[in-house]
């Protein structure tokens, strides 16, 4: 392990030939690693203006935007940029008929109309520290997977116990490489964010998921959010005594406009890649574990947008939830594409030629590595597909997950022994819960759902995989739709007003007897069959394979000395930079590098939803009132590509040009190069970001929300 810490320290201060654009660089190496050849792409700033420990610098204006996103903070207000549909969970939640802000959109006019979002947190990254030597104290390579695991957690706990916190603060070790290097982070949250403003959908998710993961793409993902602290600057839960958060840094936004072939470069906390797994792995994610979620992830597809486009209720209620679906399985088919375009498999299997030849002749602890692979995903490539007809098919059907999380109450109310106090805890949790799933919930919906995929495990899961008590209740019933109707008909679940009801009196014989409902039985049993069938084998595959990785990434680092790794992503802070390039996915395409207001009007179909221009916009555009928002060749750019290496947990981030000002926001990649968390190729892979200016433009032309334009520090 030692030796493993001495060749990555090596790395780090040798290794200054890597090709650019590709790779998320952490912030705190870029001086050493970085800052010379993003100076010679044209950066006219210093590594320590994006990072420093002695400073404000732009790593103190980016957030963690609630569990998945990045926003940056824009004013000394608090003001936040995020991307719509980063928001567009919290934005739902405040939708109904009578105010429905995912269409018509939302403008705070003033601090006392900015709307509370309960769950809703922002976080800052405070520093990082390697401490790799003392994670890796008493490690020894004869050491099993499992003693391993535990030496590190105990040393990762103490080395956090130890840390001198300042208040308000927590610190997490996170593990790099594949656990051959360690940091800690120090994080800072808060926990009071409201809504400021959000443009209708028309805007915030033009082209829906027609064009999600597409170029050319003009949607204005943008969303504005903002911090309240207490009176000490300090995070608070919510109350109206909050006050706007004062920040160390806000960002500068420009509206100087881009250049084709211009330096720019994304800071954020992109959430997870693949780069350095092998090429078996690799064909189980392409020719396994990705067709089945894509073929699932379809059914509910179909099933929820057919009840959506014949209900406005329906359609407000299932918007978030078709969106998560959709958006994961665009982005399997895209890099299942990608992969086998740019022979991703057959690339990693030449190289895995030359590392076995490498490792006979100069490291044979490493030889058996690559077998071993083949023998792991041989024995647990059946189960890794499973999972899918659980994850995304089972788990999908809500009633039946909505019910299984009554055990805890079911089972208080049978054990004589709980406190009042304890029971009143848990009926108040679920009345919340239940209030939360019975907004968005269809019962018909669901039913469809419940068909669906009920008919998909039968005939498609492995049956010696399947649930004895599924497949039993399958054949009892003959055929799915007698089930659905059989449960559906006689469970309490699917009668909102009954669970009130049974939840307002707490009444323990009715509780009690939940236990014998339908809904409860099969949720009980799916979770069950999933907890305790299926993880266990799938913790024993990643154990497996995370003390295989740990292995193979080392060998990667010592066999080529002079290649400059990133490490994978892992949702920390990173840096990623390139040029604004166009774009040729095919043979005969060429795409340019932007896209203006022009593309919208010609996108229009107001038979199509998603591609309905509101009529205000359409004034603005024939009278081409676009203010000082305006590209100098006087259109009004809407989006623009980059060769940043992005992955999810990107949306949001912020796009700065050479200067280190805010030119755009991060929330897409072309579907061409989704393959990007397992491979990175510049020819295909291009990074999506909406013109800062076109945020803009919509906030103060279209919405006359000038009030956050006050706030904003730009330059022309």
């Amino acid at each position: 392990m030692r030796k493993i810490t001495i060749i990555l320290s090596l790395i780090f201060i040798i290794n200054i030939t890597a090709k650019a654009d590709e790779g998320m660089w952490l912030p705190i190496l870029l001086q050493q690693l970085n800052e010379k050849e993003m100076k010679s792409m044209g950066m006219r700033i210093s590594a320590e203006d994006i990072y420093s420990v002695n400073k404000s610098s732009l790593k103190d204006a980016i957030v963690i935007f609630g569990g998945g996103c990045t926003g940056e903070v824009v004013s000394d207000k608090g003001l936040i940029f995020t991307n719509h549909h980063c928001g567009y969970g919290n934005i739902q939640k405040h939708s109904t008929l009578e105010n429905d802000y995912l269409s018509n959109g939302f403008w705070a006019n003033s601090f006392e109309e900015e709307l509370p979002n309960p769950g809703l947190s922002v976080t800052f990254f405070v520093s990082m520290e390697d401490v790799t030597e003392q994670v890796l104290k008493d490690v020894t390579d004869n050491m099993s997977m499992d003693e391993k695991e535990k030496l590190i957690e105990k040393n990762s706990k103490n080395i956090i116990e130890n840390t001198d916190l300042k208040p308000n603060t927590y610190a997490e070790v996170e593990s790099f490489y594949y656990g051959n290097q360690y940091f800690l982070i120090v994080y800072k949250k808060y926990t009071d964010v409201r809504l400021v403003g959000a443009p209708p959908s028309n805007i915030g998710k033009f082209g829906g998921d027609v064009d999600n993961w597409m170029w050319p793409r003009h949607t204005g993902d943008f969303a504005v959010f903002r911090i309240y602290a207490d009176e000490n600057n300090e995070p608070a839960e919510y109350s109206k005594d909050n006050v706007p958060f004062k920040p160390n840094k806000h960002l500068t936004i420009s509206l100087k406009g881009i250049e084709e072939n211009d330096f720019v470069f994304i800071f954020g906390f992109p959430g997870s890649t693949r780069e350095y797994i092998p090429a078996v792995a690799v064909d189980q994610i392409v020719n396994g574990f990705n067709p089945i979620s894509i073929h699932l992830r379809g059914k509910k597809i179909d099933v929820i947008e057919k009840a959506r486009n014949n209900d406005p209720l329906i359609k407000i209620q299932y918007a978030s939830k078709s969106a998560g679906i959709a958006n994961g399985w665009k982005k399997m088919i895209g890099e299942s594409r990608g992969i086998r375009i740019t022979k991703g498999i057959e690339e990693k299997i030449s190289f895995e030629k030359e590392f076995t030849k490498w490792a006979e002749q100069n490291a044979p602890k490493y030889k058996n590595l690559l077998p071993e692979y083949d023998k792991l995903y041989n024995k647990y490539g059946s189960h890794l597909n499973n999972m899918s007809y659980y994850r995304d098919g089972l788990l999908g059907i809500e009633i039946l997950r909505f019910a299984a999380n009554f055990k805890s109450l079911i089972e208080a109310a049978q054990d004589k022994n709980t406190s009042d106090s304890a029971y009143n805890v848990l009926l108040a949790r679920l009345s919340k819960y239940a209030t939360n799933f019975y907004k968005d919930y269809n019962v018909d919906v669901d039913k469809n759902l419940f068909v669906a995929m009920i008919d998909e495990y039968i005939s498609n899961c492995p049956q010696n995989l399947q649930s004895k008590y599924i497949t039993s209740n399958y054949e009892k019933n003959k055929n799915s739709d007698r089930w659905s109707n059989s449960i559906y008909s006689k469970t309490i679940f699917a009668d909102s007003s009954k669970i009130f009801d049974m939840l307002n009196s707490g009444n323990k014989k009715l509780i009690r007897n939940l236990h014998k409902d339908p809904a409860y039985l099969l949720g009980s049993e799916i979770i069950r069959y999933y907890n305790y069938e299926i993880v266990p084998e799938l913790l024993s595959f990643y154990s497996k394979f995370d003390s295989l990785q740990n292995h193979y990434m080392a060998a990667q680092l010592e066999m080529q000395p002079d290649k400059r790794f990133y490490p994978d992503a892992n949702f920390t802070l990173r840096v990623g930079y390139g040029n604004i390039l166009p774009f040729h996915p095919a043979d005969g395409v060429k795409y340019n590098w932007f896209t203006t207001l022009d593309g919208i009007i010609q996108k229009e179909n107001p038979e199509i939803s998603d591609y309905y221009v509101d009529p205000k916009l359409k004034e603005l555009y024939y009278k081409k009132d676009y203010g000082q928002y305006a590209d100098k060749d006087g259109t009004l750019h809407v989006g623009f590509i980059a060769s940043n290496h992005t992955t999810g947990g990107n949306s949001g981030s912020p796009v700065f040009n050479a200067d280190g000002q805010l030119i755009g926001l991060n929330f897409d990649r072309c579907w061409e190069g989704t393959m990007s968390d397992i491979k990175y190729d510049i020819n295909l892979c291009r990074n999506i970001s909406v013109d800062i200016r076109y945020c803009l433009f919509i906030i103060d032309k279209f919405a006359g929300a000038t009030r956050i334009i006050d706030e904003l520090t730009i330059v022309k």
